[in-house]
């Protein structure tokens, strides 16, 4: 305590940053329980078995066709993403020159990409999808609007993922008489698969999540999708749906709940796949 004392006596800026830490650590928290606890308290005491009936009605805003959606949505946007995504790292850390132009301009694409808020994506796939492919508000047009969205995530994760593992690893291998493909699937991707999957663990939260974009291109009509040409409703946007309508604001908390819920579930089992995941590249390693 003396140690640490003397030297905020002589580096008060020290001091600073230790109160600016902490404080910023607080709101942080803070701020995340009083959503959680407000969204639970708001929600809980509306959740009923009608809110899980299969027809979405009038009277009975069911969200499980939202449910449904949701899931669908999730799968085959991850089934077109996370694949280009990762092929596309392993080229640029595996095979590209890492001083290439090329190189620097996927980079500065995919990070310009990640930060363009959701509606304009919302706004490209109306253009693109919706008018100029002609495919009218539909799961298709929401999913490759998604693919699309999430794709830099992925790609800078999985690269970033890749830079990691030691060259040791990659030497090793090579040592060994194992050919370059190999090596990246049987050593170098099991090494970084637990930061691959922080990159779709992301990715599907802002999935789930979005809202802006899908309202422009998949809809939002209630019943559950059968065709990717149906339009159908997700479950942040069946929430945003009952909230703007005004008569459904018990029902809209009982949904995010369930969506809070879901959320928490998927990122709670990726977490438990990614660290048995580790703990297999370690050994392979």
């Amino acid at each position: 305590m003396k140690h640490a004392f003397g030297t905020y006596v002589r580096r008060p800026g020290s001091l600073i940053l230790r109160v600016l830490i902490y404080a910023a650590a607080v709101l942080t928290v803070g701020g995340m329980l009083f959503l959680i606890l407000h969204i639970l308290i708001g929600g809980i005491p509306h959740l009923r078995l009608s809110l899980f009936s299969l027809q979405y009605t009038a009277e009975n805003v069911s969200m499980l066709p939202a449910i449904w959606n949701t899931l669908i949505m999730t799968v085959i946007t991850l089934l077109i993403a996370v694949p280009l995504g990762i092929f596309s790292a392993v080229y640029l850390v595996e095979y590209a020159r890492p001083q290439s132009k090329l190189v620097r301009v996927i980079r500065v694409t995919t990070e310009t990409l990640a930060g363009i808020p959701s509606i304009i994506y919302g706004l490209f796939g109306f253009l693109a999808f919706v008018l100029f492919m002609g495919w009218s508000y539909s799961m298709l047009a929401g999913v490759l609007t998604l693919s699309i969205m999430v794709l830099p995530t992925i790609i800078r994760t999985t690269e970033e993922a890749l830079l990691a593992v030691p060259a040791s690893y990659r030497e090793g291998s090579f040592g060994l008489g194992a050919g370059k493909l190999r090596t990246i699937f049987k050593i170098v991707l099991p090494a970084a698969m637990p930061g691959v999957l922080s990159g779709i663990i992301l990715a599907i939260g802002r999935i789930v999540g979005e809202t802006a974009a899908l309202i422009f291109t998949s809809g939002t009509a209630p019943q559950a999708v059968m065709g990717l040409h149906d339009s159908a409703r997700t479950l942040s946007v069946h929430m945003y749906c009952l909230l703007s309508e005004g008569l459904y604001t018990d029902e809209a908390y009982a949904t995010a709940v369930v969506l809070l819920v879901f959320v928490a579930g998927i990122n709670g089992l990726s977490g438990i796949i990614a660290g048995k995941l580790s703990g297999t590249g370690v050994k392979k390693g």
